[in-house]
């Protein structure tokens, strides 16, 4: 079966499609080939996979072909089983009949014959002739295609259809379409089927020696070819990854003879990735298998060829890396047997070849956003794969100069391999000016200074000594001896770079060495070849390298220093622009620093900035300072050239910046140099520079500055410094944020003198002026340096660091200053809360309470409100105030001192006040003191006292006095407190009387209560009573008590009585007789002026211990004659009892009768006339008539009067009726029986018939 190998090539090369075989028994075809071929391709074939799952094929390529055709005659019998992908699969039966005896005679039995073969799909279209005007040749054709279906049709299957080639029958084609997929299908399926069976045979005997791999592939890729013809790509591609899975268990089966790798044709150095038929198949068969180099690559195209048919350029991307690494590696086992650096050349072309075919089936916007990224990151690594391997060629051939020893060249150049060649290539004998011009451009090629000075060892772009792996690897020299290798140059180091290795002089002559070989350590050749210069190596490599590649492209590239520097551009900028658009972002930045480096050695110092800043951002974002500490240099010197002061500033201050370990102690000095002379520059453009990278601060450890609202204070910060030497601040500002509202609460704290910072930790001191209440945390740095205004964000750990470098940037910051809101920073109170004397100058007592706060120089302005005085003859007095709390803790306001406290003097002092202000002396600062000032309340009305019938109705308010008090304190008396005390002034009695009993001689024993008001011990000498007109004293009428208990002392609190006795008199008609009696009381009081009422002022400074001092105090009271003897009744007569209604007139009656004859009641009574007065609600009453008038009334004992009035009720309920008055009358001589009722019940009114509507 391997034997066709070739013609299996041939067949699939011409063969693409399926066959649809004619057997044209009547001669048609000519007729109908035109028709039947514009149906093709089938639209919308249902047919079914590997799995037998219905697929929808779009469309079915197919041929039709006669049986007669040389396509279809020229094959063998055995070729069928193996080819039978390309056989008909179906067979489309053309006939015509119009006759019927022909019919039955000729065509039926030819039929027959020709439909017996099984294995093929057939079905017969019947072709009419007849004409539509010609009935009988029309029925005569309908009668013969009846006879054709009951012959060659079943219940199952309809293998007929009619043409008529003169009408137009729609129908016919559509069920001519379903009839050839019928049978395509059926014939695939049966196909299938073989190929399945015929696969499992060989796979169940691939342990066994007989086992044919060619044989095997025959069978597999007929199947998958028979697939893709039949546009199932899916189960194609389906056969080939299987195909390739069994061809690596092939190849790797440890029983497997050794076969060859292939490889070492011609042009073998180009991939194959994309190009199924680059070699035939029987040039790469080898004994039962095939060559693995051409077979993979092979099969890997053939996989690709489907993919992109079903339009998965992404997949075809991921495959073909993945398979380009691990031929790679494959590449790597047989690099002995293959050409010079033939895997590095394999490598970039297969990139190459798979980024072109990809790019060009693409298209965008037919994946998911997730796919498209994945695909161009896939477009980027092949792109990186290739720039590595074209890295490594041009260090090959001498270009290791050209290449920017940047981290990333160097992690991927570090790390790969040298090529591993049985012998190393050797100099052509007619090459020495070729080696002559490799050492001048060695020689020529200055390495790049950095700028500011900056040393550094080049990173390596090699894995090992270039010159000891070539000649390690010469066929008679294993191991040679590096000082003579080196020229007999000291100070080689592996690894170092070009700079140490590649200067060898040309002019050195052979120097002789001992050699060792690889057959015996201690056996020495006699002849030993001279080891090769680096620049021979490089002569060498370059022909070598010649020799191998194949792509006169690629070769360009490499033959000149231009080529290799645009094609290194190309490839470095295709993988930064793919892996942009994916979502390896950084890698794409990391290259852009590759391009910039080439940019930069152009001369094109705009682009290569741009490219530096982008390197810088991500390098400083992810926190790679070692890999930033290679960029950044080269980003600052490109500002330098562009004059771009205000990017050079910052790079500059982001070099200081980093770890100090990066850079030497100078280098980091040139640095600040830099920002030094630019700052005092004339900068054309200045802007604010940022150095919270720099510049960090905090505020000192411990706990925040505590101060109160309007309060200057001085805040304490520290300042971490990462310049190398000192530097001058010209100015220094710093922001406070309040934590509480960002807009309102920033406030900036300048400094008002230079400051210069040293390296390290500073603790600096600003000038805090009066913030408002609120939490404050560090804001912003800022200040100028020279023209240069600078700012810093960072902000550093307040906690104690192990040295003055330290320094941090953990957020969130705590607060630095606390300002309290106006609080409770002193107290004001009154000592006192139990009354005073009014009327007499007292002491009120002010207690000053400092709460956590000072009060030195403290100013208090002292406002008395009205009725009350401050006596100035006096002085101020002001003490010591201790206090026994309460609850341990309580920072509130002082309670009242007179229960339960004690009060001790320990210092004491006398103060004047003027204009109203009193100056606190300064040991009252700290502690609690009381203030006494020396006032006087003043009332000017009497005191009234009160009895059983009016009780007392005295208010507190009419006692209360008020203080306007205004502290200023402070250091600038910034602060104030403002409080109004409230201090409560009394009477130092309160009187009520009583009638304690009546005598029978009309003498009334008239009890005076006298009720103590203040806390302070009364002492009576002496009382009196000026009684009013109506009443006399009995006995000498002097007014005295009838008995002398003199002196009466009253405790606080309490009561004591005194009696009158009184009698009735006569009132008096003329002059004016006094409304109300007068007490007068001489008395005298002991009290204590921090529990309240106290000994007067005048009594206090008195000189005189022995002296007494009584005061006077009048109370009126209201004595009224008892009712005894009425001289007049007042009577309210009944309503009528049929009950009261709204708006019905009433009218109310009241009788007067006289008790007493006038006689005996002249003073008391009119003679004649008796005024009344009616008083009514005129909400309630509507009243018709006089409301007042006056009445005649007989002027003896017994004399009646009726008074009536006619009124109307308003409302309904119950309400108050009228009420009768004599105003004329003292009640005291009026008897109410009754006067009238309280309340009476109205009823609605009744309903009006007018308003009412018959029914």
């Amino acid at each position: 079966m391997a034997n066709y190998l070739a013609q299996f090539q041939t067949i699939k090369n011409s063969c693409d499609h399926l066959i649809i075989a004619v057997e044209d028994v009547s001669d048609l075809w000519p007729i109908v080939k035109a028709r039947f071929e514009e149906r093709l391709p089938i639209k919308r074939a249902c047919l079914n996979n590997k799995t037998r799952n219905p697929v929808y094929v779009e469309q079915l390529p197919a041929e039709f072909i006669l049986t007669t055709d040389s396509r279809l005659r020229s094959r063998f019998p055995q070729e069928q089983s193996v080819f039978w992908f390309r056989e008909p699969y179906a067979t489309v039966v053309l006939v015509t009949c119009e006759d019927l005896d022909e019919f039955k005679t000729i065509l039926k039995p030819r039929l027959k014959l020709i439909v017996q073969n099984d294995e093929r799909e057939w079905f017969i279209v019947f072709v009419s002739k007849a004409h539509p005007s010609n009935d009988q040749a029309t029925k005569l054709a309908k009668k013969i295609y009846a006879k054709l279906e009951v012959d060659f049709s079943s219940k199952k299957r309809e293998r007929c259809c009619k043409l008529d080639i003169h009408g137009s029958e729609p129908s016919f084609w559509e069920d001519l379409d379903s009839k050839i997929v019928e049978s395509i299908r059926n014939t695939l399926d049966r196909r299938i089927q073989f190929y399945e069976d015929e696969i499992r045979k060989f796979s169940e005997q691939r342990l066994m020696p007989v086992w044919n791999f060619c044989n095997f592939f025959i069978l597999k890729e007929s199947l998958a070819f028979m697939f893709e013809m039949a546009h199932l790509h899916e189960d194609s591609l389906r056969e080939y990854d299987e195909l390739d899975i069994c061809y690596l268990e092939t190849v790797n089966t440890t029983a497997t003879k050794h076969r060859e790798f292939g490889g070492v044709d011609h042009g073998d150095d180009q991939a194959a990735l994309l190009k199924p038929g680059y070699k035939p198949l029987s040039q790469i068969v080898q004994d039962d298998s095939f060559r693995e180099f051409e077979f993979r690559q092979y099969l890997f195209a053939c996989q690709t060829k489907l993919l992109f048919k079903l339009n998965r350029s992404v997949e075809v991307a991921s495959r073909g890396y993945s398979f380009v690494i691990s031929f790679s590696k494959t590449l790597a086992l047989h690099e002995n047997t293959l050409s010079f650096c033939m895997r590095e050349v394999w490598v970039i072309t297969a990139c190459l070849a798979l980024i072109n075919a990809t790019i060009s089936h693409y298209k965008d916007g037919i994946v998911a956003p997730d796919v498209e990224k994945e695909f161009y990151r896939l477009q980027g690594d092949l792109y990186s794969l290739s720039r590595i391997k074209f890295m490594r060629l041009a260090y090959l051939i001498g270009y290791g100069a050209h290449i920017e020893r940047s981290p990333v060249n160097s992690a991927a150049l570090s790390m790969l391999p040298w090529p591993k060649p049985a012998v190393w290539p050797l100099v052509p004998p007619d090459a020495s000016s070729e080696v002559l011009a490799k050492e001048k451009m060695v020689f020529q090629a200055n390495p790049r200074v950095k700028h500011f000075g900056i040393q550094r060892k080049p990173l390596p772009l090699e894995p090992s000594v270039l010159l000891r792996e070539a000649n390690r690897r010469r066929a008679s020299l294993s191991a040679g001896n590096m000082f003579e290798m080196l020229d007999g140059r000291p100070g080689f180091t592996d690894g170092s770079g070009l700079d140490s290795s590649l200067r060898v002089s040309p002019l050195k002559g052979n120097v002789s060495s001992m050699s060792r070989t690889n057959s015996s350590p201690g056996n020495f050749e006699t002849t030993v070849d001279r080891p090769m210069r680096l620049s021979e190596i490089q002569v060498a490599d370059e022909h070598a390298l010649h020799q191998t590649i194949s792509d006169p492209d690629l070769w360009k590239s490499l033959s000149s220093l231009e080529g290799f520097e645009q094609k290194y551009l190309e490839l470095t900028k295709g993988a930064a622009d793919n892996y942009h658009r994916s979502w390896w972002k950084r890698h794409g930045v990391v290259l852009d620093g590759e391009i910039a480096a080439v940019c930069y050695k152009n001369g094109n110092y705009d682009l290569a900035a741009k490219s530096y800043e982008k390197v810088c951002a991500l390098y400083a974002g992810e926190g790679w300072q070692d890999l930033l500490a290679e960029v950044l240099p080269n980003l600052a010197e490109c500002q330098k050239i562009l004059n771009d002061q205000a990017g050079y500033l910052s790079s500059c201050v982001r070099l200081l910046s980093l770890d100090k370990g990066l850079f030497l102690t100078k280098e980091r000095q040139a640095f600040q140099s830099e920002v030094v002379r630019l700052a005092h520059s004339e900068m054309k453009h200045p802007v604010p520079l940022d150095v919270s990278s720099l510049i960090t601060f905090s505020g000192n450890p411990g706990p925040p500055l505590e101060l109160c609202d309007g309060d200057p204070g001085t805040l304490s910060v520290t300042v971490w410094s990462g310049f190398p030497d000192d530097i001058t601040l010209d100015s220094l500002n710093l922001t406070l944020v309040t934590t509480s509202s960002v807009d309102e609460g920033v406030k900036a704290i300048k400094s008002s003198s230079t400051i210069i910072l040293n390296p390290g930790r500073n603790n600096i001191i600003l000038d805090l002026p009066p913030q408002k209440p609120g939490s404050y945390v560090l804001g912003v740095l800022t200040g100028q340096i020279g023209h240069l205004m600078f700012r810093s964000h960072s902000f550093s750990k307040g906690g104690p660091a192990d040295s003055d470098d330290f320094m941090s940037y953990e957020k969130p910051t705590r607060p630095i200053l606390k300002v309290f809101k106006p609080r409770a920073l002193v107290d004001l109170a009154a000592a006192v809360s139990s009354a005073l004397l009014m009327n007499e100058p007292q002491w009120i007592g002010l207690i000053v309470k400092p709460v956590n706060y000072s009060l030195k120089g403290a100013v208090l302005h002292v406002d008395t409100g009205p009725g009350l005085k401050i006596e100035e003859s006096y002085g101020i007095e002001m003490e010591r105030y201790t206090k026994v709390m309460q609850s341990a803790g309580d920072n509130g306001h002082a309670h009242d001192a007179g229960e339960g406290c004690s009060s001790v003097a320990e210092e004491f002092m006398q103060l004047t006040l003027t204009d109203g202000k009193v100056q606190l002396p300064d040991w009252a600062s700290n502690i609690n003191s009381v203030l006494w000032l020396p006032v006087r309340a003043v009332d000017d009305r009497l005191a009234r006292g009160s009895s059983s019938v009016t009780p007392q109705t005295q208010s507190i308010v009419d006692g209360m006095r008020t203080i306007a008090l205004k502290l200023e304190f402070g250091i600038t008396h910034n602060q104030t407190f403002e409080r109004t005390v409230a201090v409560h002034f009394t009477d130092p009695f309160h009187v009520s009387t009583r009638v304690a009993d009546r005598c029978k001689d009309g003498t009334l024993l008239l009890q005076v209560i006298l009720h103590s008001q203040v806390k302070a011990t009364l002492t009576i000498y002496d009382a009196w009573l000026d009684l009013q007109g109506g009443f006399v004293h009995i006995g000498q009428g002097n007014g005295r008590p009838t008995s002398s208990f003199f002196p009466l002392v009253i405790s606080p609190s309490s009561r004591a009585g005194i009696l009158f006795g009184i009698r009735l008199g006569n009132l008096t008609t003329g002059g004016e007789a006094d409304p109300d009696s007068i007490l007068n009381i001489r008395y005298g009081i002991s009290g204590d002026r921090t529990v309240g009422a106290h000994t007067l002022v005048a009594v206090e400074n008195s000189e005189s211990v022995g002296d007494k001092q009584n005061f006077l105090f009048r109370s009126a009271l209201v004595l009224q004659r008892p009712v005894l003897d009425p001289c007049l009744a007042v009577g309210f007569l009944p309503l009528p009892s049929g009950g009261l209604r709204v708006g019905q007139l009433i009218n109310m009656k009241w009788r007067i009768e006289r008790l007493k004859d006038f006689e005996e009641n002249a003073d008391s009574c009119d003679n004649a006339e008796v005024l009344y007065e009616i008083n009514a609600n005129p909400e309630n009453w509507m009243i018709a008539g006089r409301k007042r008038g006056h009445v005649s009334l007989s002027e003896k004992q017994g004399s009646r009067i009726i008074i009536s009035i006619i009124c109307v009720p308003l409302v309904a309920g119950y309400v108050r009726p009228p009420q009768l008055g004599l105003p004329n009358i003292d009640e005291a001589n009026l008897s109410c029986n009754p006067a009238g009722p309280h309340l009476i019940c109205v009823l609605p009114p009744a309903l009006s018939s007018s308003f009412c509507i018959p029914a």
